[in-house]
């Protein structure tokens, strides 16, 4: 045993090996941290993917896991009889990296390896952004080339689907190109001291995606796309299991929860903000009237109607999304017996806020007329376009084409007069068209994304990513839409803070 160093029994391998070589230098003994590695150029960049979940291939522990940079395999430990140690024996694999600490070892001899060469692969693992870098993101519309030779614009990045997780794909990426969103989650500073109470795994949602973003932004990438696994597993654990990688669910469904788990990981509450409701949060009033039930006499309803429960009542509320209505599609066909496909202007459905328009509202017990009218709107805007409507037995879906301008959708019509006055920018811009093609339940999802530095407009469906002309997108069945109001300043300072 070295002098001066007492063992204890459960020091894992790899400190006693730290331990060995700081001691080692204290004593005068050549610094094994220094050494030269004569097995650097056996590492595949090539077949180097971080994006999945950081557990060991065998033991499938999570703790001190270390990935091999000639196979790209995951192995626990580096001591003498750790999974890591046994593969560089049995393969004579010899670099590997700690995917924790982000140190490179030389196996089975076990020094730590220091050379700038292996800094593009710890960028890849843990890509970073200074506030200068982020800044010129919108600024321009240059391509990178990816490590495999595949040019990409960063941000414009396909995800992939691992079974049936489009759905969730297209609302991270329609999120991932809202500027001032992505801009507090790419400096993991602005969220990381944020304190949350013992065994709250909510926070694994903020983290997931921050990391999510990171990557689909990352100028040095070494492939030309992303997988959202890591990502994906958080919203499977943190939604107990609502949500699955391996089961087609609702994009609108999916938005709504993870617009509202993220603010209340944040450390958002109804009263207190955070980046979510600084970028989406608008309010409304809401005139709501209960009617009497429908099948009860005339004159029961008119007496009915004077009681004060019956009369119309105002509440005010927020939203992070506002939700459309589609007209009832058509059911007849035309003379050549195909079914036509209705048509609808996007102002139109709109006038559900404009404050005279009555819808009826039914609940188990009672019916209410309600109208809406909006008194703040937020620098980003999202619509859901109610296509679906699910009964006892089965999903139907409304194929109504909305109609809609890419640019200058003015909403002032939409205020009260007193939000009229106070709101100086009412105009909004298109900036996300999430899509939903084929049957309810077995379709398929895609969207079209304006990339802010180039001023195109580009389509993703999984890993498939082309450009795509302006006006072929008022051609598709939107589902949801993110509009981004026409300040001068873009917002981007928001990402400072909470």
């Amino acid at each position: 045993m070295i002098a001066g160093v007492k063992r204890e029994r459960d020091v894992d391998e790899d400190e006693e090996e730290e331990v060995r070589v700081k001691v080692g230098r204290s004593h005068g003994v050549e610094d094994r941290r220094s050494r030269h590695c004569p097995y650097l150029d056996t590492i595949n960049r090539s077949v180097l993917d971080f994006d999945f979940e950081k557990l060991c291939s065998i033991s499938l522990s999570h703790i001190n896991v270390y990935a091999c940079l000639i196979c790209g395999k995951y192995f626990q430990g580096r001591g003498q009889k750790s999974h890591a140690y046994i593969h560089s024996v049995q393969f004579a694999h010899h670099v590997f990296l700690n995917l924790h600490t982000l140190k490179f070892y030389c196996l089975p001899d076990n020094y730590e390896i220091i050379d700038s060469s292996l800094e593009d692969i710890t960028y890849v693992l843990k890509p970073t952004f200074t506030k200068q870098h982020i800044a010129g993101l919108d600024k321009h519309g240059k391509l990178y080339r990816a490590y495999d030779g595949t040019t990409y614009l960063p941000g414009i990045v396909g995800l992939n689907n691992i079974k049936a997780n489009d759905y969730a794909n297209v609302v991270l990426q329609a999120l991932s190109n809202v500027p001032p969103l992505r801009n507090y989650f790419l400096e993991e500073e602005n969220y990381g001291r944020i304190r949350r109470p013992p065994g709250d795994i909510m926070f694994l949602l903020v983290q997931r995606f921050g990391e999510l973003m990171r990557k689909l932004w990352n100028p040095r990438n070494f492939k030309a796309h992303v997988s959202p696994h890591e990502m994906l597993q958080a919203v499977v654990l943190c939604s107990k299991k609502t949500f699955q990688i391996t089961k087609q669910g609702d994009a609108v469904d999916f938005l709504s929860w993870f617009l509202n788990a993220l603010h209340g990981a944040l450390g958002g509450t109804k009263k207190k903000s955070s980046i979510l409701t600084k970028v989406f949060q608008g309010s409304m009033r809401i005139f709501s009237k209960k009617l009497p039930h429908p099948d009860l006499p005339a004159e029961e309803k008119e007496a009915l109607l004077l009681k004060d429960e019956y009369q119309e009542e105002m509440s005010e509320s927020t939203f992070l999304y506002l939700t459309l209505d589609l007209p009832t599609a058509p059911l007849y066909k035309d003379e050549k017996e195909q079914l036509i496909i209705p048509q609808v202007p996007l102002f139109n459905i709109l006038a559900k806020f404009n404050g005279n328009n009555e819808k009826e509202y039914k609940t188990y017990k009672e019916n209410f007329l309600k109208r809406f009218q909006l008194t703040k709107l937020p620098p980003y805007l999202i619509f859901c376009i109610k296509r679906f409507t699910k009964n006892n037995f089965f999903v139907e879906k409304n194929p109504t084409i909305v109609n809609f301008p890419i640019t200058n959708v003015d909403l002032r019509e939409y205020l009260t007069e007193e939000a009229q006055v106070t709101e100086k920018v009412t105009t909004y811009d298109l900036v996300a068209n999430v899509v939903h093609d084929g049957k309810p339940t077995e379709g398929s999802y895609r969207i079209h994304v304006l990339h802010h530095g180039t001023g195109k407009w580009y389509e993703l469906q999984d890993l498939q990513v082309i450009d795509i002309l302006p006006q072929m997108i008022t051609l598709s069945e939107a589902y949801i839409q993110i509009w981004k109001r026409q300040d001068k300043d873009d917002g981007a300072e928001q990402h400072t803070g909470a």
